[in-house]
């Protein structure tokens, strides 16, 4: 589903991935981590075309990121994105941030749009507040109403950039639980995250950065009971402990 091939990225003389190569494969979740600074979600935001990139390849279901004949819009709308900020409108309702990107983007009939809507605000547990605006709601709220943004969409994968950072240790665990809830149900999810409770539970396999490279990219079994790199064992004992 997703394929990255000797991917580098640079910042001016300052150069944040280097010679990345992973894969997602249809149905799988992967988990990237890894100390602050990294380049992970600059990694993540590079597969839907958010982050330029200036070396290597990535190809999301057959279609290149980076050839300028690919319609990164429409490459954009079959990928649901998650950021670490929620990213709504403030002034709409959030009835209006689920159906807004269905019509204009996807050309959905106003009803079709409303009903997707409806079904995705229930599965993340807010359709009783679809009136309301992202303002009046709680972090964790404003985090789920996102992810139902992003299913409204159809998408093929989703990415997830830190999803859970920016939220009281109290809100963390109601947007893990929608998310524990999709990988079950087989949804193909890149998740860029610290909370490594969750990629024990759902996570197949482990991507750990560090400095811009991949250093380690094994099964969660692997990682988290034999981890490859020496500088994979330091992390997890001062994330786990």
């Amino acid at each position: 589903m997703i394929e990255l091939k000797h991917v580098s990225k640079w910042y001016g003389s300052f150069q944040v991935l280097n010679d990345c190569t992973t894969h997602v494969e249809k149905g799988e979740v992967v988990v990237v981590c890894g100390p602050s600074g990294s380049g992970k979600s600059t990694l993540i935001k590079t597969i839907n075309g958010l982050e330029p990139f200036q070396q290597g390849e990535i190809v999301v279901d057959g279609m290149s990121v980076g050839d300028r004949k690919t319609n990164l819009p429409m490459l954009r709308a079959r990928i649901g994105m998650v950021f670490q900020g929620f990213e709504l409108f403030p002034h709409l309702s959030v009835q209006k941030n689920l159906t807004l990107a269905q019509v204009k983007v996807l050309g959905r009939h106003e009803e079709e749009a409303m009903h997707k809507t409806r079904t995705y605000l229930d599965r993340v547990g807010l359709l009783a507040h679809q009136d309301k605006f992202p303002g009046q709601l709680s972090g964790g709220q404003q985090q789920r109403v996102a992810i139902a943004r992003a299913l409204c969409m159809d998408p093929i994968a989703m990415l997830f950039d830190e999803p859970t950072s920016a939220l009281d240790p109290e809100m963390i665990n109601e947007v893990l639980d929608v998310m524990v809830g999709l990988a079950q149900e087989g949804m193909t999810m890149m998740v860029v995250t610290h909370e490594m409770g969750f990629a024990r539970k759902v996570a197949h396999r482990v991507v750990f950065m560090d400095q811009g490279r991949i250093i380690d990219d094994c099964s969660k079994e692997e990682f988290f009971d034999h981890p490859r790199s020496e500088r994979a064992r330091e992390f997890l004992a001062k994330i786990l402990h």
